[in-house]
Formats: structure tokens, sequence, C-alpha cells
């Protein structure tokens, strides 16, 4: 079996950014490409260093997070066409860096047409891409059908300097073992990661470091290499620990031994698989690791803490191209669109008209377009808290809280926040929809708490202003921390009986409308009342007996994912 010294696994003289991009420069069709997550001058050092690199090999170009699929693709030339009379063609971007890099600026924002022609110009190896990740942790990230065709992702956040230099060395044909093969199948499989692509390139990245370093077969350097190179940073899942061995007494009259000593023999004695576990484990990225934890899960549509539903606009937003159409009712003639789609009818037009027709450019109704863009709705959080009873104050704190802390993100996510408590004999609006942290500081500064729990009319009121914001263009989450008790009724009358009732028929109403809620059920022991409340909203259940803020805004920021 083979056998690796600590330093193998934990000391790296190179950080692995600038590794990955060695290789990378080396053979960039082969990894098809690299992602540099996280701005910074680093960043840019690393990709002007690959920008001269690469030019000495083929053609290296930026493509635009705005560009069009007739600039990508090449087509009809509008100018050259009227000027000539005829059907004049130009090239795309990607056919003139065919054979080259492309370097994708703001890589998390590409449209995903635009990311599905570059993937097909991938696939035919005559492309490889360099992607600038711009997206905050947990929030937007490249196209998956771009990030599963490229070999490296690195966070260039711990990276603080870059020396571009590298030793050349002699290039050998590194050949790797069964028994190796078979540890970087396996080392993936331990990690959560279904994708042959990444085992297809962890064994290239593997032997391609062999290369690297002048070898003329891969060793476990090699391997423990591609894994925090490939392998790590598609992680899904931990690593499954190893069944601890059974304690034993040491044999008399052993002599101590150093404990550097012992540690050393220990890795010795791992075995390969064990050895890239070690290194996959140690190398997993911190977004990575937030996410395999759950305190940042993916995000699907309409999640909080994000922006919101994306929706179809004629006026404003991220610009989706033009359709055909008759301009009118807010719909924007997109000029250029229609001439080229009436450039190639007009030499039979010309030919068609009647002899006093002297109209150099002939245009119907049919070669109109009109353009469409993408809007994200504003996105709604609507805290609605039991503010009764004794343990009032923490939730009230807690809640407090969770609002300062999605506020301070609000303008980057396009969010607001509202904050109802329901007390006594009723529920009362303490923070009405908005985004200003300085306005919600003061509305919250001083609290109300105890008393009877209305939670009918708690609940009656945060689906009125969730009904009120989905009129608005927005697009609302509720979370309603409670234990699921309710002793009022919506009227004032005290009557527990009437009172549950009256809030489970008020849940299923609130579960009707189709807003998203969850359940936060803070009591010091989960209760089946609060879980029950959960089902009737089809909403999610938390219980959080030790409240926190930030698990607060973690789980709300989950649903839907």
């Amino acid at each position: 079996m083979l056998r690796v010294s600590p330093a193998t696994v934990l000391d790296d003289r190179i950080s692995d950014a600038e590794l990955a991009l060695h290789l990378f420069v080396r053979n960039p069709h082969q990894f098809g490409g690299i992602i540099l997550k996280g701005p910074g001058p680093v960043r840019e050092a690393m990709v002007a260093f690959a920008q001269e690199a690469l030019a000495k090999r083929g053609p290296v170009a930026r493509i635009p997070v705005n560009i069009d699929s007739e600039r990508l693709l090449g087509g009809l030339d509008l100018s050259a066409t009227l000027a000539a009379g005829r059907g004049v063609m130009r090239s795309g971007l990607l056919n003139d860096c065919s054979g080259g890099v492309v370097i994708l600026p703001m890589a998390e924002r590409i449209p995903r047409d635009i990311a599905a022609h570059i993937a097909q110009a991938m696939d035919g190896r005559k492309l490889a891409a360099i992607l600038l990740d711009d997206s905050v942790d947990g929030d937007e990230a490249p196209p998956p059908v771009l990030t599963e065709r490229i070999a490296f992702h690195c966070d260039m956040s711990e990276l603080r300097q870059f020396d571009g230099a590298a030793s050349p060395t002699a290039l050998h044909s590194a050949a790797l073992t069964d028994m190796q093969l078979v540890g970087l199948v396996n080392t993936a499989s331990a990690l959560g990661i279904g994708s042959a692509r990444a085992y297809i390139f962890a064994h290239k990245a593997a032997h391609a470091h062999a290369e690297f370093h002048g070898r003329a077969a891969a060793n476990d350097d090699d391997l423990t290499a591609a894994v925090r190179l490939v392998l790590a940073p598609r992680a899904t899942q931990f690593p499954p620990d190893a069944p601890p061995e059974p304690e034993s007494d040491p044999p008399p009259d052993q002599p101590d031994s150093d404990p550097g000593d012992d540690e050393e023999r220990q890795v010795e004695d791992m075995d390969l698989e064990d050895i890239l576990l070690v290194a996959a484990a140690a190398a997993i990225p911190k977004h990575i690791l937030d996410q395999i934890d759950g305190t940042a899960k993916g995000k699907g549509k309409g999640h909080v803490g994000r922006s919101g539903q994306k929706q179809k606009s004629a006026q404003r937003g991220r610009p989706l191209g033009a359709r055909p159409g008759v301009p009118g009712h807010g719909r924007k003639l997109a000029l250029i669109d229609s001439l080229r789609a009436a450039a190639p009818w007009q030499s039979m037009r010309r030919a068609a008209a009647a002899a006093n027709d002297h109209r150099r450019i002939h245009i119907r109704k049919s070669d109109l377009r009109v353009r469409h863009y993408e809007q994200r709705r504003e996105s709604l959080t609507i805290f609605a808290v039991d503010a009764s009873g004794s343990s009032a104050l923490s939730r009230l704190a807690e809640a407090k809280g969770a609002v300062e802390m999605m506020l301070a993100q609000a303008y980057v996510k396009r969010s607001q926040v509202a904050l109802i408590a329901f007390r006594q004999n009723g529920a009362e609006i303490l923070l009405p929809p908005t985004r200003s942290l300085t306005r919600a500081r003061r509305a919250l500064a001083a609290l109300p708490g105890g008393g009877g729990t209305p939670l009918a009319a708690g609940l009656q009121a945060a689906q009125h202003m969730a009904e009120t914001a989905m009129r608005g263009g927005q697009t609302p989450t509720i979370a309603i921390l409670t234990d699921g008790k309710a002793n009022v009724r919506a009227d004032g009358t005290a009557n527990r009986e009437l009172a549950m009732a009256e809030a489970k028929q008020a849940a299923k109403s609130l579960a009707q409308s189709g807003v998203q809620c969850i359940v936060i059920d803070i009591s010091p022991r989960p209760r089946v009342e609060a879980a029950e409340l959960a089902e009737a909203l089809n909403g999610r259940y938390l219980p959080l007996p030790q409240a926190q803020s930030t698990a607060m805004v973690a789980a709300i920021e989950s649903i839907g994912g």
C-alpha cells in the first residue's frame, strides 16, 4: 500500500490557485477552464499572467456579460448588407476565438442561452474559458452548464500574493496505476460527487501535476493535488469518518515515545484512499463547508434574502433580445433588429415595388421586432412575532436582530422587511415594509410584550400584508415566530378552543394564497401545536429552542431550496 508523509497532505509551497492556473495554461483545452472566485488585485494579476501565457498559443478574448446571440455566434452584417444589396454575413466571437480561450467577467450573470452556446463550443474542445465569479457566498453562481465543464474552481479569498514564475520541467508520460484510479473514484464518491466529469478532470490533473514536476509516473503527491484542486471544491458532503479502532493498553516496559513520532507513524499507516480523503477535507472551501453544514442553503426560485422571482417585462430589466411584435402598449421598437429582419428581402421587394416607389428600404409588419426584458421582483420578508407571555422579550430580541441583519443587505438583494407583533387583543404592524435600517432601528427601539396570544389575528395581518405586496409586484415570505398555541380570538375575546380553531382556519386561508411560510418554534421544547401550524400553512417547520438571529435568517433564506 502506498504511503505519504504528513507534509504531503498539509504543506504546499505553492497555493492551490496558483498551481491550478499553471496547470491550466499548460493545456487549457484539456481542463476546459478555470473559475476564479472573488475580485481583487491578486485575481487581476493571475488573469494578466494567463492572458500573456495563452496569447502565445491562440486567440484570447473577453466576452461581455450583455453580449447577444448574434454577436456571439455570427449573423447578418446589417450595414454591409444594405450597402451591397445582398446578404453579407459576419463572423461571431466564438468562431473568432476557436482554438483559444475566452474570459467571462461577472460569470454569475451570464444568461442561460449564452452559457449554452459557450458550453457547446467547449464540448468540441475548440474553446476554453476563464470564469470570473463575483458572486457573494450563497447568492448567484455561474451557470452549472459551464462549471461542470471546467476542472479548476479556485476561491481567491485566501490568496494574498501571486508569483507568476514557474520552474520549467521536462514533460514525461505520467501514468496512473489501477489502484490510484480506484482511489480517485472512491474519493469522489465519498465526497458525494456524482459527475463523471469530475473524476475525469481529477485523473487529468494528477497526470498533469506529475508532468509539471518532471515525474514519469504519478505518486501520492500528484493524487492529493488532484483531489484538492478538482474534487474538494465540488464536495456535497463530508467524507465519512473512519470507524474508531478499539483502545488497547500499551505493552509493558515500552519506552515513552515522542507524540510527533506517533502522529507521523499514524499518517504513514494510512491507506491511499484515507490520505486522499484527509486532503479533500482540508481543502474544501469555506463557502462549500457552509453549504454542507446547511447554514447557506442553495437558493431556488423566489428565495428570501436574495432577489425575488423573475418576471417578463416590456420596459425594463435584463435584456432578453428582440421578438416579433408591434410596438405600443409599453413595448419598445427594436430598430436594428427590425432592419436586420428586413434586410434579406430588400432586393425582392424593390423589384416588386411600383415604378414611382423610390424607397431605399422596404419594411413590412412582419419585420417589426420589439424588445423584451427580464426583471427580478423585489422580495419582502414579513416577520409575524408572538409577543405574548413571558418569553416575548427573547422572541422580540431575536426578531429584531434578524430584521437588522436582513436589512443590512437589503439594497444589494432588492429586498424589504416588515415586522408584525401579535399580543393581547390583536396584531400590530410595528414596522411597515422598508429597506431602511435607520427607520427599522427607530421602530424597533421599544417593543411591547406580554399578554394573551391572538394567533389568528397575527396570521390574518400577515396574509393581508403579503397579498398587498403581491399586488404591488413583490415576492413575499412570512416567518412566524410562535409556539403554535392560541388563547385569544381574532375579535379579542378569550377562548382557547375557539382561538385554536380560528388559527387553523387562518392558516389554511394563508396557505391557499400561495405565500411561502416558515414556522420558527423557539419554545424551550418543540411543540406539536407549532408543527401542526406549519403543516396547515403548507410551510416549513423549524424548531429553534436557542433562538439566534443568524440561524433564523439562514432558515428563512433556505425556503424553497
